[in-house]
């Protein structure tokens, strides 16, 4: 009997695990803290937001939730006749204030809770309920009295109870912290969630703080979505946000948290289905990521890479556009190979093989990932190439290439001829590919 064919579905699945499966490795055991704001608990894809939460903790996950509420804040205040007060960006919280914020952020408590209880049951594949923690996890102060207005009930965040939310996480629940504050008098605070998200991940040394909110991510001076910003990147671009931008107050949070140790900061948007997962498990993501330190990481290839190297050069040996390399060869070869990384992998790589004698050196097997091609990626590898070729006393570089004379003499390279190169490179030359010969000189 025939065995049924796969079907197409089913490759898109075998396809789909290959490529989240090295992060649910790469995220197992790291402590996220996610942020999400009070719309995101009242808007439509909740529950869908809910499950993809309990999916993370599922997989490995140190998970800690911080919610806000002040949509839900201001409908019952408005419900009760009572009018919001603002000072610079806190609420005024005085004792009737304080008690609606206590009735809704319960409320709110018991359905986020509830939520993640349904959790893998509600999906399509089954599974146990989450188990989450609360407590009083946070301890606040006043935040006192600004331009003569007496905050009142309003805090900042005194300090975060790390043992007890580190305990409830190795237990494998996750914890749910709303934006109240505890005082050692027994009072309890109104603080601010976004301020908040950030000192619990800082405290507890997350690997990424991820605010979910009404925004697609950080847009720049031309209105593109910035898919990744460095920390100097996202301070600069602050400063060019008006006061009243919820991208602003984003940055605000994002920088904070960076400052203040945490790896990686998202942004993701509540209207998109799935937007946490797709941020999280997949190369570029669908937000913004500000990071404390380059996304990209170009250094020296090392011996680990080399399977790396092999599968995005390959295509391009194929077609011709490069000289096949063995991997033997590249192992003799691999410190004169830079690449570039993105989540850990290869996307980008080029060598530089010198010729000393001649203080001169060839640029060789540049190849970039498709997906980003069109980018700056082989910009960066080539001026690398230079400033290592520099750095050694070279004083020319050249090129040999079949496809790329056009890419080359943009970037300075002079088409040249057979006798300009270094004798020993001359008596390897393949007639049969009969390359073209670009130099550049270095100044």
């Amino acid at each position: 009997m025939t065995e049924p064919h796969p079907t197409l579905q089913d490759d898109a699945a075998v396809a789909w695990l290959r490529q989240v499966t090295p992060y649910f490795r790469k995220h197992r055991n790291k402590t996220f803290v996610v942020y999400l704001d009070g719309a995101a608990l009242a808007g439509p894809g909740f529950g869908n937001l809910a499950r993809d939460l309990v999916l993370l903790a599922s997989v490995g996950v140190r998970l800690v939730v911080v919610f806000g509420a002040r949509p839900q804040i201001e409908q019952r205040l408005a419900e009760l006749g009572l009018s919001p007060r603002v000072v610079g960006e806190l609420r005024v919280s005085d004792a009737p204030t304080m008690a609606a914020v206590r009735e809704v952020v319960g409320a709110l408590r018991l359905g986020v809770e509830a939520s993640f209880s349904f959790g893998m049951r509600g999906a399509a594949f089954g599974g146990d309920p989450a188990r989450v923690a609360g407590g009083n996890f946070v301890f606040a102060r006043p935040a006192g009295i600004i331009d003569g207005v007496d905050l009142m009930f309003t805090g900042l965040v005194r300090s975060i109870d790390r043992d007890a939310i580190e305990a409830r996480l190795d237990a494998g629940e996750i914890v749910l912290i709303p934006p109240i504050g505890y005082s050692p008098t027994g009072e309890l605070f109104n603080v601010k969630a976004k301020d908040l998200a950030a000192t619990v991940a800082s405290e507890l040394n997350a690997t990424k703080l991820v605010l979910v909110g009404g925004r697609d991510g950080i847009e720049d001076g031309q209105g593109r979505l910035c898919r990744q910003l460095t920390l100097r990147e996202a301070r600069e671009l602050r400063e060019h946000k008006a006061r009243d931008d919820g991208e602003r107050e984003l940055l605000d949070s994002a920088v904070r948290a960076c400052q203040l140790g945490v790896e990686r900061v998202h942004i993701v948007s509540r209207f998109v289905d799935g937007a946490l997962l797709r941020e999280l498990f997949t190369r570029d993501g669908i937000g913004t990521m500000i990071s404390s330190a380059p996304f990209d990481q170009l250094r020296t290839a090392k011996i680990e890479d080399i399977g790396g190297i092999l599968e995005l050069i390959a295509p391009l040996e194929e077609q011709g556009v490069l000289v096949k390399r063995s991997r033997e060869k590249l192992e003799t070869e691999i410190d004169e190979f830079v690449v570039m990384l993105r989540e850990n992998t290869v996307v980008a790589c080029g060598a530089l093989h010198p010729y000393a004698e001649q203080r001169s050196a060839e640029v060789a097997c540049i190849a970039v990932h498709p997906e980003y091609r069109g980018g700056q990626f082989g910009d960066v590898l080539i001026e690398a190439l230079e400033r290592r070729a520099r750095e050694h006393g070279v004083t020319s570089v050249f090129a040999l290439t079949t496809q790329a004379v056009q890419w080359f003499s943009e970037r300075g390279y002079a088409v040249a001829t057979l006798d300009d190169l270094p004798v020993a490179r001359r008596e390897l030359y393949n007639y049969q590919r009969n390359s073209a010969v670009l130099l550049k000189k270095l100044g």
